[in-house]
Order: structure tokens, then sequence, then C-alpha cells
């Protein structure tokens, strides 16, 4: 499988409705025409306490809903149409039954002319949630940790790799990828920054989490000993991830970060480097031939990685299941703004499970006294929130409609349901060389 890079050509895809299907024009008594309600806006510039809100995604919602509704209407009415026709065939007189057409049809549409079809619930969807036609992008090359949590997210998907994880936000927004899959934070190493940029430069959706326990493996050419290495390889998370253990093991390597795990397997068995280890999975073991000298090599047997799942549209909230929503806000005036956004969850007994700052891309630095030249300076921060509520909650609605009124800058990331799978926690090392 060829990965997608950053040079790989691409076009954007459009989509068209197809030509509506032909029926019989109805009687001309009484026409019905469903229409959608206008966008509504409340005084702090948000439609969170009803009606349909300003943005694209509160107008799919509302058309979600309205044609849900059309279809169960319309299958109600044709089931009472088949009973009534059936008892009336009885005496072999069948009658003819007047129905109401929710669409005008004007003579000559009904004569020859087309007319689009009504939305659907599909067309709002760009792409099934799972099986085999799910294309999703993830960072790295095949064996690594990203793909195996694509497998976790879209069992039986077809997974795309990307040598960037910019390449992979880009695969989405250029119709190549369905979904995109990546890391944003381990148990040990922290948050993956990069990808926290990411979410806010493009304009993708979290749809989803999926958490993955991550179990390292110190993998070497066949033959080759722990005491031939002068060097070990890994992603800087991997690395970091297993440093404690490494000198344990007694080795003294140097060691050198790369792109991914899966890569480095890929960049040994490929050069054929005796002197070199990867820190990768097992699987990366099997794809690039080479041999496990240690098993499970993490300092801590409870190493998971987060990672979230990126769609060009967002899902609709529920509540009949745990979800978590992801924002971002920023204020003009500092950081004084944080206490109140957090009073605005505490008060509404809305759980936070994340909270991550990184500094203002347009205005990292902010002079202490403007007029002063030369005084001491601040950094800018955008803040990156976690909480366990879903948007169709009143108290997250209300939440963020506070929140609003004292931040600058507020986006919602996504509102998805959390990973409640449960886990084992990887096993002990172990060495193999016995």
């Amino acid at each position: 499988m060829q990965a997608i890079s950053s040079t790989t050509p691409s076009s954007l895809r459009s989509s068209v409705f197809e030509g509506a299907r032909r029926r019989t024009p109805p009687p001309p008594q009484t026409l019905f025409l469903i229409k959608c309600n206008s966008y509504r806006t409340d005084p702090v510039g948000t439609a969170f306490s009803g009606g349909i809100g300003p943005s694209r995604a509160d107008w799919q919602t509302s058309c979600a809903i309205l044609a849900s509704k059309v279809v169960t209407s319309q299958q109600q009415q044709q089931q009472q149409q088949h009973t009534t026709q059936k008892s009336d065939n009885i005496n072999g007189h069948p009658v003819r039954h007047q129905t109401l057409d929710l669409v005008p049809v004007t003579e000559d549409v009904a004569a020859g002319g087309g007319r689009p079809k009504p939305l659907t619930i599909t067309d709002l969807s760009p792409a099934p949630m799972h099986g085999s036609q799910m294309r999703v992008a993830y960072q790295g090359v095949p064996g690594a940790y990203s793909e195996a949590a694509a497998g976790k997210a879209y069992p039986n998907c077809e997974a795309i790799p990307c040598d960037q994880f910019e390449v992979a936000f880009q695969a989405v927004e250029l119709w190549i990828a369905d979904r995109a899959v990546l890391p944003v934070e381990n148990s040990l190493g922290g948050s993956i920054h990069r990808n926290y940029d990411l979410l806010l430069r493009h304009r993708l959706h979290i749809v989803g989490e999926v958490q993955l326990p991550v179990h390292h493996c110190l993998l070497a050419m066949p033959g080759v000993r722990k005491e031939y290495l002068t060097r070990v390889i890994s992603h800087p998370q991997a690395l970091a991830q297993c440093e404690h253990t490494l000198t344990k093991l007694g080795l003294n390597v140097a060691r050198e970060a790369v792109d991914d795990t899966a890569g480095a397997a890929e960049f040994v068995a490929a050069n054929n480097l005796r002197d070199t280890a990867a820190i990768a999975s097992a699987r990366a073991a099997e794809l690039y031939g080479l041999r496990i000298l240690a098993n499970g090599i993490q300092d801590d047997s409870s190493n998971v990685t987060r990672f979230v799942m990126l769609a060009r549209e967002p899902i609709i909230p529920r509540t009949d299941r745990p979800f978590k929503t992801s924002i971002v806000f920023a204020h003009d005036e500092g950081t004084s703004v944080l206490f109140k956004v957090l009073s605005a969850f505490a008060f509404r007994n809305i759980s936070l499970t994340k909270i991550e700052s990184r500094p203002h891309r347009n205005r990292p630095i902010r002079l202490v006294d403007d007029a002063n030249v030369g005084t001491a300076k601040h950094f800018e921060y955008m803040f990156y929130v976690d909480f366990e509520a879903s948007m169709a909650e009143v108290r997250a609605q209300n939440a963020l409609a506070e929140i609003q009124e004292f931040t600058s800058f507020l986006r919602v990331l996504g509102s998805y349901p959390m990973d409640m799978t449960p886990w084992s926690p990887s096993n002990a090392p172990e060495d193999e060389d016995d």
C-alpha cells in the first residue's frame, strides 16, 4: 500500500443530487410545503437555548430531524393506505383514496421535468460509520500504533498511511479519506501538541475517540544481540516512554528520534543495520522481519494513547450514552478568564477531563503595560478543554452560552461518544534472548 505524502496530487470531489424519481401528480385539493426554519441568533450570538442556530452543523441537525419525521409520516400513511385498500378489495370494488403530497408539484414537472429528491439522513452522512468502505487516514507506515487505533475505531476499514499529521488532515478535507484517526495524548508522554495546533488550523470535527494500550518492543535484525547495539531509534514519545527500562536492560546506547515507531523498524530492516534497534510494536516486527529482543519495555504497564476520529461533518449529539465535548477558547485580557470558565462548568456539575494551553498563534505575546515599551511580557494562550457532557444536554448548552459572554473566541471541536471499551494493561518486560 502506498502512503499519502505531502507531495501527492489530489483533487476535490463534488457531489450533486441525482434526478428525482417521477411520480403521479396529486389531486389539486390541498398541497403542503415544508419549509426549514430560518436561522435565529440569541443575544449572545448563539442558539443554545433552542431553535436553529447560525452554524451549518445546527442546520444539518434540524434537517436530519425533519427528514426523519417526514419519512416516519410517509411510512405510516403508506401502511394505513395498504390496510384500507386490502379491506375495500374484499367486495371486489377497489376504492381510490386521496392522499396529501407534502411537496407542490407543477404540471410541467410531472409531465417530464425533474426535481431534486428530499434530503435524508443518508445524504447528510458523507460515508458509512463502519465497514469495508470506510477509508481511514493515519500518520505512519503499516505496523504503527495509529494503524491499530484506526482498526479499533473502524473495523475492516481501508487504512491509508500518511507521512505527516498535516497530510492526514488534508486527506479528509480533499475527500481522499473518509476519516482520520490521530493521537492527541499519551498517559506517559503527555499531549501531542502538533495535533492540537492542527485541530485549530483545520475545520475537521471530532466524531469519536479511541484509547489504545501501547505495548512497546525492542526490535533488531535476526542474529543481533543486545550487547551489539550502539543506537536505539524510535518516535520521541516511544523513547520517553521506555527510558528507564532501557537503562535497566543495561543498554548504554544513543537514542535517536525518528518520525514514527513502525518507520524506525522499517528503516532498520531496509538498511540491514546490525548495530541499531528500534522501539515499535510486535506487528512491526512481523511485517519487517525483525526479532524481538525485549517485550513490553514501556516504563508503565498502564501505557495508553488516546486517539480522536476526525470527519468533515459533525455528528448529531445524543443523550442515550456517555458523551464528551471538546472546545477551544481564548480571551483578549489574558488568563484571568480561566477562572470564570471553570466556574461555569463547576456550577453545572460538569466534569472536565482535560485542559491544555497553547500559545496564541496570532498574538503570542502581550505587554503588561502597552504604553511602556520594554516592560515585562506575558504569553497569550488558547485553552483546549474536554468535558463529560453532550451538546444535546441543556446544562452543556447553557455553560457554553455563559462562556461565550466573556471570551473573544470559542469553537466547539466536537461532541462525540466516549470510548467505554475495557482494556488490559500491557505485559511486564520479557527478555527473549533466552
